[in-house]
């Protein structure tokens, strides 16, 4: 067994900036060089992971060879061995390249049914192999824990991280209270790097907008989402001298903001306050989120780049991750998260925008205040690593 790197695993690659924010803040922190198992290694050479990995290892895809996925479907029916496909789809770091730690770093991946299969499986490979495992920066709904697959998945997990208040209570309630940890979001801790700003930015009067397909997906009336952003936006050139910028930071053919921001934009383009910022890395787009007066995102690492600016910031969440992080801040998530859920009318995001720009001064304090420590907080997790 390896002990000179750590393995980085659950990665889905740094188009989706998130991502690339986790990893690249998550770096910094380790005692040791890091290698990156990812599904996209040319989007990490692309952004800003190049020069903080030792190594990028792409995930091996066992469904586009037919003769490996019909050996390996026969192994597992015939052998009764549930974790061979993970075995081959991470070869390059298990078995005879197994290193001794190893760290699931997907944050809200156990939100999302059609992870869990992977991540069981991986976290049961390493183990049966010898090696550690650490969940870090997870965020997790409490309806998920009362399933015995993943009570039994977390338990084996040699430390989780969460990363809010909320997921590690519920955690706690369930029966998980060994190896858990509190600390921010590595994100926190994102470098911020500013680049020119684009034509028509106006400095001092700028709102940071991002929308995302995961919220469209989540809402609960067809349209809604939509309709409540365009009279957002309509209310904001109406009532303030506020301008707009379209910010991304998921950049996904598959799961892809600039879709949405593009139908914003065409909307409101010739009232010549509304700009569509272009694709950059995490911290450039932190550095343009930086730089605006106020925020509103749905990106659950948009918003984190915005709180770590002091940047007062709504948002549009759709699970606890957004929830847990704004309690953790403010001491309560009432007036800082809109559920997409919870979107009925149009006015919806109005009406919670014009509560955060009534509070803006006293958010942009609070962040002022609570954010050094806050931030000390999230290095605080080095010395856990080291140990680990």
């Amino acid at each position: 067994m390896k002990d000179d790197k750590i393995v980085l695993y659950m990665h889905a690659g740094s188009g989706n900036h998130g991502c690339e924010a986790i990893v690249n803040s998550l770096c910094r922190m380790l005692p040791k060089p890091a290698i990156l198992m990812t599904n996209r290694p040319k989007e990490d050479e692309t952004y800003s992971l190049k020069e903080l990995c030792s190594s990028f290892v792409q995930e091996k895809s066992i469904e586009k060879n037919v003769f490996v996925h019909t050996w390996y479907y026969l192994k597992r029916k015939l052998l009764h061995d549930p974790d061979c496909f993970m075995e081959y789809r991470y070869q390059d770091i298990c078995g005879k390249n197994l290193h001794r730690l190893n760290i699931s770093i997907g944050g809200d991946n156990y939100c999302y049914d059609n992870m869990l299969d992977r991540l069981i499986s991986a976290n049961r490979m390493f183990h049966k192999q010898g090696a550690k495992t650490v969940l870090y920066g997870c965020s997790i709904e409490p309806e998920l824990l009362k399933r015995p697959e993943i009570m039994e998945d977390m338990k084996r997990y040699d430390a989780i991280v969460a990363r809010e208040s909320l997921t590690f209570a519920a955690l706690q309630e369930a029966g998980i209270d060994k190896n858990i940890h509190l600390y921010p979001d590595s994100a926190f801790l994102l470098e911020t790097k500013l680049a020119p700003l684009p034509e028509g930015w106006a400095p001092g009067k700028m709102l940071g907008l991002n929308i995302s397909p995961m919220i469209v997906d989540n809402e609960k009336t067809p349209g809604i989402t939509m309709q409540n952003y365009k009279a957002l936006i309509s209310h904001i050139l109406e009532t303030t001298d506020l301008h707009i910028a379209l910010i991304p930071h998921v950049v996904w053919e598959s799961n892809d903001d600039r879709k949405p921001i593009r139908q914003l934009y065409e909307a409101f383009a010739s009232t010549g306050r509304v700009i569509e910022l272009p694709d950059g890395s995490a911290p450039e787009l932190k550095g343009y989120i930086s730089r605006c007066e106020m925020f509103i995102g749905a990106r659950t690492h948009a918003t984190i780049a915005a709180y770590s600016s002091c940047v007062p910031t709504l948002v549009v969440g759709y699970s606890i991750k957004a929830r847990g992080i704004a309690k953790d801040l403010f001491g309560t998530d009432e007036g800082y998260v809109l559920p997409v859920q919870a979107l009925a009318k149009k006015e919806d995001l109005v009406n919670a925008f014009d509560w955060l720009y009534q509070n803006a001064q006293a958010q942009k304090a609070h962040l002022q205040q609570i954010m050094p420590d806050y931030c000390k907080k999230a290095k605080e997790a080095e010395n856990l690593l080291r140990e680990l």
